[in-house]
C-alpha cells in the first residue's frame, strides 16, 4: 500500500475553506461592536485556530484514507471516508498514463500522475493522483513499457526548427492577430480622418473642442493592436516551453512521449487504443508538403491547451512506412473524389460574402455618406478573409476524398481553415452518417460523414461526393445506404 504525497493533505483541506466564513464573521462582529477591537478579537482567537485545525485534519484524514494498491494486474485506488470508494484499473485497459513534473514540484520531489481508460465521457480523466518519485516509479514498473528488443528504429526525429515552425502555425490567433493588428493600425487612421473631415464640415469650433478626443482614437486602436501581438507572442512561448525537448520512441505495443523544459511530461501511449492518426495542415503548409502528426488517444492532449501530437512540423514525404508498425498508416492516393458539380458545396460561403459586401457597402454610403471611407475600409479588410477562405475552399475540394486500403481507412477533408488526412483501421469507425440537400439529390451528390471511437465525438465530413460513389464506400464498409440516396 502506497499514499498520495503529503502536499495532497493541502488539497483535501482546501476543498473545506468555505468553513473560514466563521472566523471571518467572528472577526468583523468584533472590530465592529467592540471598541477594544484587537484584544476582544485575541480573546477568541482560539476558535479560529480551531477552524484552521479542523481545516486541516480533515485534510490529514482523507490523505491517510486514500491509498494505492499495485497487484500484479491492475492498479487500485482507495478513497473516501464514510463512504469509501474503492477504483481498479487493470494494466491492460489502460491508454495512457501521464508523469508530469511541474517546476514548482520539483523542490518536493511531488509528481501529478493521470491514469486514463478508453472509457468515459469529455475527455475526463479516470484516475488523478500526486505521488512522490518513488511511488511514481513504482507505478510506472507496472505500466506497460518499451521492450528494448523491439523497439521500433528509424522514426523521425524532431528537431528544435520543427517545434519552432509547429509553435509558429499552432500558436492561438496566429493569423488572425495579424489580421486584427492590420484593422488595427490602418482603421485607427481612416477613424480619425473621416471623424476629423466630418467635424471640419460642422463647425471649426467643435473641431477644437473635439480635437483632443479625436488623437486619442489611434493611440487606443494601436493599443488593442499591441496586446493581440503581446497575446501571440505569450502563446508562442508558451508552445516553446510546452513542446520544446520534444522526443517519441516506441515498439509495436506501446509508446513513449516527452516534452517540456519547465513542465516535464511523459505520456506511456498503448498504441491498440489509438482510434486514428490525424494529419494537420493550413493553406501555407500545405503549399509545402508540411504536416503535423495528431493522434486519438484517451488521456493524450484531452487538455484543450495540448494539442495531441505525436510529430511537430515535418515534410510529407519524410514520413515513412515504420509509423505503420504502431497503427499509424501511410497514405493512400484518394479512391473517391467530390464530383465536378460539387465545387460550389466548398466555395458557396464565401462566394456570398463578397457577393454580398459589394451593395452593402454601396448601400451604407449611399444612406450614410460620410461614412464612405470607413465603409469601404472595412469593406476591404471583409473580403481579405473571405478571398483566404476561397482559396482554402478550392483547395479542400481538389484534395478531399476516401480511400479503402484492405483495413485501413483514409480519408481527406477540410474544417474551417484546417486540413485534415485522417487514417485510421475499419474496425475503429463507429458509424457513417449521410447527409443530402434537395438540390444534392437533384444532383445526385452527397456528403458523407465518419465517426470513429474516442472520449471526444468528432465527424470528419467528405462534401460532394457522387452517390455512385457514397454506395461504393458504404459496400465496402458493409453498410446499406440505397433506401436513402
Amino acid at each position: 500500500m502506497y499514499h498520495e504525497h503529503p502536499l495532497r493533505i493541502l488539497r483535501y483541506s482546501a476543498k473545506n475553506i468555505w468553513l473560514l466564513i466563521f472566523p471571518l464573521i467572528r472577526g468583523l462582529n468584533a472590530f465592529l461592536q467592540d471598541a477594544n477591537r484587537f484584544v476582544s478579537w485575541v480573546r477568541g482567537a482560539w476558535f479560529d485556530i480551531a477552524i484552521l485545525g479542523a481545516i486541516l485534519i480533515f485534510g490529514l484524514i482523507r490523505w491517510y484514507c486514500s491509498r494505492i494498491k499495485l497487484t500484479e494486474d491492475s492498479i487500485v485506488h482507495f478513497d473516501g471516508v464514510i463512504v469509501r470508494l474503492r477504483t481498479d484499473m487493470p494494466y491492460k485497459n489502460l491508454s495512457t498514463v501521464t508523469a508530469e513534473r511541474p517546476f514548482y514540484l520539483l523542490p518536493m520531489r511531488g509528481v501529478r500522475m493521470k491514469c486514463d481508460t478508453s472509457a468515459g465521457i469529455f475527455n475526463s480523466t479516470d484516475m488523478k493522483l500526486l505521488v512522490s518519485e518513488k511511488v511514481c516509479a513504482e507505478i510506472m514498473t507496472h505500466v506497460p513499457d518499451i521492450k528494448a528488443d523491439k523497439r521500433i528504429n528509424g522514426l523521425p526525429k524532431p528537431n528544435l526548427l520543427s517545434v519552432i515552425l509547429f509553435s509558429i502555425f499552432f500558436s492561438s490567433g496566429f493569423s488572425g492577430t495579424v489580421y486584427i493588428v492590420a484593422l488595427m493600425f490602418k482603421g485607427g487612421d481612416i477613424a480619425r480622418e473621416m471623424i476629423t473631415a466630418s467635424i471640419n464640415r460642422i463647425t471649426e469650433e467643435t473641431t477644437k473642442h473635439m480635437g483632443r478626443l479625436i488623437m486619442k482614437i489611434p493611440g487606443a486602436v494601436i493599443g488593442v493592436g499591441v496586446f493581440f501581438i503581446a497575446a501571440w507572442t505569450l502563446s508562442f512561448l508558451v508552445n516553446i516551453l510546452r513542446y520544446a525537448r520534444f522526443g517519441f520512441e516506441c515498439d509495436p505495443a506501446c509508446m513513449k512521449i516527452r516534452c517540456g523544459i519547465f513542465h516535464r511530461r511523459e505520456y506511456r501511449i498503448s498504441t491498440s487504443h489509438i482510434n486514428y492518426a490525424d494529419m494537420r495542415q493550413n493553406l501555407i503548409m500545405k503549399l509545402l508538403g508540411a504536416v503535423t502528426v495528431n493522434i486519438s488517444c484517451a488521456g493524450y492532449g484531452s487538455n484543450k491547451r495540448h494539442l495531441p501530437v505525436l510529430l511537430p512540423i515535418k515534410r510529407e514525404k519524410t514520413i515513412g512506412r515504420e509509423l505503420e508498425k504502431t497503427g499509424i498508416y501511410r497514405v493512400a492516393p484518394n479512391q473517391f473524389r467530390p464530383a465536378l458539380t460539387g465545387w460550389l458545396n466548398y466555395v458557396y460561403i464565401p462566394i456570398w460574402v463578397l457577393v454580398l459586401l459589394i451593395p452593402a457597402h454601396r448601400m451604407i454610403s449611399y444612406v450614410m455618406p460620410q461614412f464612405y471611407d470607413l465603409s469601404s475600409f472595412f469593406a476591404l479588410m471583409f473580403s481579405i478573409p473571405a478571398v483566404w477562405t476561397f482559396f482554402v475552399k478550392c483547395a479542400a475540394f481538389a484534395t478531399s476524398g476516401v480511400a479503402i486500403c484492405d483495413d485501413v481507412m483514409i480519408i481527406r477533408c477540410c474544417k474551417f481553415t484546417s486540413f485534415h488526412t485522417v487514417t485510421a483501421a475499419r474496425s475503429k469507425l463507429v458509424k457513417i452518417e449521410l447527409e443530402q440537400t434537395v438540390f444534392q439529390k437533384l444532383g445526385r451528390r452527397c456528403t458523407i460523414s465518419f465517426w470513429f471511437e474516442g472520449e471526444e465525438h468528432r465527424k470528419f465530413r467528405v462534401k460532394g461526393l457522387h452517390s455512385r460513389d457514397v454506395n461504393k464506400i458504404a459496400e465496402a464498409l458493409d453498410y446499406d445506404v440505397n433506401t436513402l440516396i
